[in-house]
């Protein structure tokens, strides 16, 4: 590049100075790109010429042709190193296949001769075992999902139970409801009936029947419900309660008292309830029933 430079600063100065140029054989070695522009500030006429074209167009053909030819080279350069790390890469990879292969080779024939069986034999076995596998585990699968359903089954069961639950005493206490606005005793014998027929073993609705069968003056029902309650509770109060006033009803006296003394130990609000009931009307002049009723008047009188 430089003594393209410095031949093209030549040419130009021909150009303006051609008596110096002549007078020069070789061209300066010290003559750079400052000195060709100093001479062309001080140039009087254009430097062209059709000899100074073509020189110039030469030279540029010549540079051209060089930079390709020097390119060209490169990519050969590059193509050949590419090919040569694709070959050694190939190379690498067969070798290393043909030895895995060999060594698969080698340890078949090691198996085959310390007695074991053949790879198709082998194969035959892992598969049969496989298989054994998978179904064991299809059928524990299988089981545990029939124990699933059995579970899932069971609280659905529950749940249906639980809203029927639900339904049935969401009813008994609108009938409960419906029996302690009633007027008619009658009406709330309907009531009680509707209750026990949900749940048969209500004492507290037989209890409270017996209440109102003796209402209707029909103490001989109302003792066969107080007994029915009495077997389910024993301890029961207001059973206790209703069958001393159905005794009452019918005559008799002391199983009256007795009885009625069994409500009183269990609740002290009977003997309260026993002073004012119509259904011992007759017992106010029975000194057991005095005993038992006013108790605390005696008590107080005695004092």
């Amino acid at each position: 590049m430089r003594t393209f430079k410095t031949a093209l600063a030549l040419v130009l100065i021909a150009m303006f100075q051609p008596h110096a140029v002549l007078a020069q054989a070789q061209p300066p070695e010290d003559i750079d790109a400052e000195d060709v522009r100093a001479q062309l500030d001080h140039l009087e006429k254009p430097m062209y010429t059709p000899f100074i074209e073509l020189y110039l167009l030469e030279e540029s053909k010549a540079l051209r042709k060089e930079m390709m030819n020097t390119r060209a080279e490169l990519i050969e350069k590059v193509v050949d190193k590419e090919l040569s790390v694709a070959d050694k890469t190939m190379s690498y990879a067969t070798d290393t296949v043909t030895y895995f292969f060999y060594l698969i080779a080698g340890a078949t024939s090691i198996l085959v001769l310390i007695g074991w069986n053949s790879i198709r034999d082998m194969r035959n076995q892992l598969t049969t075992l496989a298989e054994k596998r998978v179904n064991e585990l299809v059928v524990e699968y299988e089981n545990r999902l029939e124990f699933i359903e059995d579970q899932l089954r069971q609280k659905s069961d529950i749940i249906q139970q639980n809203q029927k639950d639900i339904e049935r005493t969401n009813k008994l206490h609108s009938l409960w409801l419906q029996a302690s606005q009633e007027t008619s005793q009658q009406n709330k014998i309907s009531a009680y009936d509707a209750i026990l027929d949900l749940r048969p073993d209500d004492v507290e609705a037989l209890s409270y029947k017996a209440d109102a069968v003796l209402e209707m003056q029909e103490p001989l029902w109302a003792i066969s419900l107080c007994q029915r309650a009495l077997k389910l509770a024993p301890e029961n109060g207001h059973a206790l309660y209703q069958l001393a006033c159905a005794y009452a009803e019918i005559g008799r006296w002391e199983d009256a008292v007795n009885t009625l003394h069994k409500a009183v130990t269990i609740s002290e609000a009977y003997r309260d309830d026993a002073s004012v009931d119509p259904s011992f009307s007759e017992l106010h002049e029975h000194e057991s029933f005095r005993k038992l009723v006013h108790q605390d008047d005696e008590d107080s009188h005695e004092s």
